[in-house]
């Protein structure tokens, strides 16, 4: 019998292992594509819809599965959805809830991206999308065919707090989906599924992980969150038709976040509203949008949901209109502290620079003419950044 080495084989099946048992702060990190079935019995008499389905790595892992229970915790759900990012979030809803013929509505302050997603879809399906003012729920009129309605509290630019109430009381009459894209809130402005005294709630929570949950400016995520157990089945089927799946790496530095971004949330939050009052000070700017504030549109709704007075640290201002657009890009290259990128949630303050022309399809009548600069507001000291914005304005005059 010929006689060979063994050490190759010993390194893929290790003779010794050491034991699993300990308990650490941080849960264990798998990674994993392929899964290893005991029997034949743990391999056929299991199915996708059970609660912890550990059959192949896209499907799931107790890393992905301890952060998706945990997301949907902190945002009031039952069943969590992991996706490579937020805009992955958002397509696998609509990928699973539209099809041809079908109505969506969407708000006029819609994130960019899911518009252009569903702008595609309507060109190649036949989807008809509608648009809505939010903060005017009788401008929501779905007919027999809607199907969905995105809804944004706040909207990520114009930063308008919608009339959730009745706009999810239409919604639940003409049996229209509701998902609200909850990267704003986070969780921790309000209850997505309970957020009024009739106990209303929305059908599905979109939320871009990249932000607050991550922290880091580092990471793309995305989840997708519900109640109903039909709802995250069909939401499941497609994840796994799609092929959707997060990296163990990407999960478990989220995981390790999440303990402290309600108090990165508070600070960044706090630090905006230091920033909020002084920008109203400004003679450069017409406007200066922020839900806390009375004349910004939406207020009341803010004010009647987000009762503990919570907001995400994002503030945006409208350049009087004698500041073309040379200007406001001198004002931007200006900024030190405040970085141009997209994104918000990290520790680095961004700026980014919008021109509403180009990204409405209503007259909004409450936002005044000129160019849009969006403050996303990281941990710096709030006084630095002040000093920031007024050192780029003072280069203008």
């Amino acid at each position: 019998m010929t006689t060979h080495n063994k050490a190759q084989t010993d390194l893929i099946h290790a003779p010794r292992k050491a034991p699993q048992y300990i308990e650490t702060i941080q849960p264990p990190l798998f990674r994993a594509s392929t899964i290893i079935f005991k029997t034949t019995a743990h391999l056929f008499d299991r199915h996708w819809t059970d609660a912890y389905d550990y059959s192949y790595g896209t499907h799931g892992t107790p890393t992905t599965f301890t952060l998706g229970d945990n997301i949907a915790r902190i945002e009031g759900g039952n069943y969590c959805l992991l996706a490579p990012s937020g805009l992955s979030a958002i397509n696998l809803v609509n990928s699973t809830f539209l099809s041809t013929g079908d109505e969506v509505w969407v708000a006029d302050n819609i994130y960019g991206p899911n518009l252009e997603h569903l702008n595609n879809l309507q060109d190649r399906y036949g989807i008809s999308v509608k648009i809505y003012n939010p903060v005017d729920a009788a401008s929501f009129q779905p007919t027999e065919k809607a199907k969905l309605i995105w809804l944004e509290a706040a909207g990520s630019v114009t930063l308008e707090f919608p009339d959730l109430k009745n706009l999810v009381k239409k919604a639940q009459q003409a049996n229209v989906l509701t998902a609200l894209d909850n990267t704003w809130g986070a969780g921790l402005a309000f209850n997505a599924f309970d957020f009024s005294d009739e106990h209303l709630a929305v059908d599905i929570t979109v939320h871009a992980l990249t932000k607050y949950p991550s922290g880091g400016g580092d990471i793309l995520m995305g989840s997708v969150v519900t109640r109903d157990q039909q709802l995250h089945h069909k939401l499941y089927r497609m994840h796994a038709i799609q092929g959707i799946s997060v990296s163990g790496d990407d999960t478990a530095q989220i995981q390790r976040s999440l303990a402290h971004m309600s108090l990165r949330y508070e600070q960044q939050a706090q630090s905006t509203r230091v920033l909020l009052e002084w920008l109203k000070q400004q003679p450069q700017f017409s406007q200066v949008l922020h839900p806390s504030s009375p004349d910004s549109a939406g207020h009341s709704f803010w004010s009647d949901i987000c009762t503990t007075g919570k907001s995400a640290g994002l503030v945006s201002v409208i350049f009087k209109a004698n500041y073309d657009l040379t200007a406001v890009r001198q004002f931007c290259d200006n900024l030190k502290l405040f970085k141009l990128g997209f994104s918000w949630g990290g520790p680095v303050s961004l700026a980014m620079l919008y021109d509403l022309k180009q990204m409405r399809s209503l007259g909004n009548t409450h936002l005044q003419q000129g160019l849009l600069v969006r403050f996303c507001i990281g941990l710096e000291h709030p006084e630095d950044l002040i000093q920031d914005i007024q050192n780029a304005l003072k280069q203008l005059d």
